[in-house]
């Protein structure tokens, strides 16, 4: 199966799309200065215990106040925390983890009250980010995650993925991490590292216990609350754990980028670095490779899929809810019962895709259209549970109840991806009057002639809508090689499909919107320069 990476790189975010025979099956879509996100370390203070919930409100510099129950403070608490009071107590002398006697694990039913007092200094990991209302959730059970391997100090147990099946490799990956990991550190060994050579794994390992010494070293003489550790870059942690090498290629639209991504892969995979590529075309790279398409058409509230069914997603705090439809299907069987189990099939096909795209989580809840054979049932209920077999997210399904309902829980550790596939109108803002859209082009005109002349601007791209791409381009003496004779700057004009019908963009040479927001779209201001124009070309 032809899989590739596409990654869209803007100054606020970063967006990788992973393609299998060039249809869409995950999106993932990161801030490039996000707080809070799952694995960073805090410095932070408990502010108050909540006994009845067995849990502690605890202050990150969030405007929430981050959530830490019992439960995940970790069963090495103490030696966790004899550690960390005295990393914080003496500020001249870093403890070594080394040197500290593993202490028995604390009650799993125990209390709160009893680990931990209001006012006490923690150093807690990000487990799930803000979600909705809810502020971030915690745990003090320390982790940092590589490739091959998790490490996590102030245990000295190995663990091996249940996904490795071979007892020979398990028991070779076993023993060459005990014997090359420090005392009193723990590690998960990952499905990754099958069949790898301990020199890569020792590599690793010596990163991550680097990554420890220099979260404790900055913990010890930082100001509470603070940052202690974060990812070295948001995209290597977004990819370590979708990047696959059997990927054909890995497209990136900025060299910076590109070269982070292919120091990573140089690393994982030495053989393979050749498949990262830049691509240098000024048409965005989410276009030339359809996923612009895709992501309108998948992103909305209701997604067809086979024969004219659709499915319709509803989102609410607590849950999702999703409606099969059997729509005005062209190819529909007379046996209403095989019809059902048709569309059923497709729907579930087209909702295991769905839970990875929009990375769904939390209570999903499936009205499927009703059958009346159990053989039918049991099938559907099979299918789901082979789709859903590989994604990475934990998940549960249950059988169809009575009425027809498939429940799904999924792990959350972040929000749903919810990318709006409406338009607001750029010209009325919502308030349903637009300016006469033969006025548009003379908007356009002032906004270049801004650019070219006050700005002095020579080399950018402006950015329309393809249909509005279309119109200034068409004929021999097209519309947008007139602005460029008279306005002499050497600009292009470049469809983009992610713009509204009457919504633009100016990119400067160095690739840097040039914001012009400022300057309201009213007819008024077009009429008085076209006035203007008009004067000085009877001057």
């Amino acid at each position: 199966m032809k899989s590739e990476l596409i990654v869209d790189v803007q100054p606020d975010d970063i967006s990788i799309a992973l393609t299998e025979e060039g249809r869409l099956v995950s999106l993932q879509k990161e801030s490039r200065s996000l707080a809070y996100a799952v694995g960073d370390i805090y410095l932070a203070k408990v502010k108050k215990l909540m006994p009845g919930l067995n849990a502690a409100f605890v202050n990150v510099g969030y405007e929430k106040d981050a959530f830490l129950h019992y439960l995940d403070l970790g069963p090495h608490f103490t030696t966790y925390s004899n550690f960390v009071t005295k990393l914080l107590d003496d500020k001249k002398k870093l403890p070594q983890i080394g040197k500290f006697k593993i202490e028995p694990d604390i009650d799993k039913n125990g209390s709160i009250t009893d680990q931990i007092a209001a006012g006490r200094e923690l150093l807690v990991q990000i487990v799930k980010e803000p979600i909705s209302s809810k502020g971030p959730r915690l745990t003090t059970e320390i982790t940092f995650t590589g490739r091959y391997m998790v490490l996590i100090p102030f245990s000295d147990k190995v663990s091996i993925s249940t996904k490795i099946k071979s007892h020979e490799e398990k028991t070779r990956l076993k023993q060459l991490i005990e014997s090359i990991k420090p005392k009193n550190f723990g590690v998960i060994i990952r499905t990754s590292a099958e069949g790898k050579r301990v020199a890569e794994l020792n590599q690793e390992m010596k990163q991550l216990v680097h990554n420890w010494e220099t979260t404790i070293a900055k913990a010890q003489k930082a100001e509470v609350p603070s940052l202690i550790f974060e990812e070295e870059g948001r995209i290597v942690g977004v990819l370590r754990d979708i990047f696959n090498p059997d990927f054909e290629a890995v497209y990136v639209n900025d060299a910076d980028v590109a070269e982070q991504i292919t120091k990573y892969v140089s690393q994982i995979a030495p053989d393979r670095k050749d498949i990262v590529k830049v691509y240098n075309s000024d048409e965005p790279i989410f276009d030339h490779f359809s996923i612009t398409k895709q992501i309108k058409s998948s992103f909305g509230k209701t997604v067809s899929f086979r024969s004219g069914a659709y499915i319709i997603i509803e989102h609410t705090e607590a849950l999702h809810v999703i409606d099969v439809n059997s729509g005005n299907r062209t190819k529909a069987s007379n046996d209403q019962e095989s019809n059902a189990l048709e569309v059923n099939l497709r729907a579930a096909d087209e909702i295991a895709r769905q839970l990875r795209l929009r990375d769904m989580g939390g209570i999903i809840v499936v009205d499927f259209i009703d059958m009346n054979k159990s053989e039918h049932r049991q099938q559907l209920y099979d299918h789901m549970k082979q789709l859903m077999a590989n994604d990475r997210a934990r998940h549960n399904i249950l059988p169809l109840s009575k009425f027809g309902l498939m429940q799904i829980t999924r792990q959350r550790v972040r929000p749903a991806l919810d990318i709006p596939t409406t338009e607001t109108c750029p010209s009325c803002f919502g308030k349903g009057e637009v300016m006469p859209s033969l006025l548009f082009t003379d908007t356009l005109r002032d906004k270049l002639e801004y650019v070219v002349k006050t700005l002095k601007q020579r080399n950018f791209i402006l950015y329309v809508h393809p249909f509005v791409d279309a119109y200034l381009k068409k004929g021999l003496f097209s519309m947008a090689g007139k602005w460029k004779r008279e306005l002499g700057g050497k600009f292009k004009v470049m469809p983009d499909q992610s713009l509204a019908y009457l919504q633009y963009r100016i990119l400067d040479s160095n690739r840097q919107e040039i914001d012009l927001r400022e300057e309201k779209e009213l007819d008024a201001p077009t009429s008085k320069s076209k006035a203007r124009r008009k004067a000085a070309n009877v001057e």
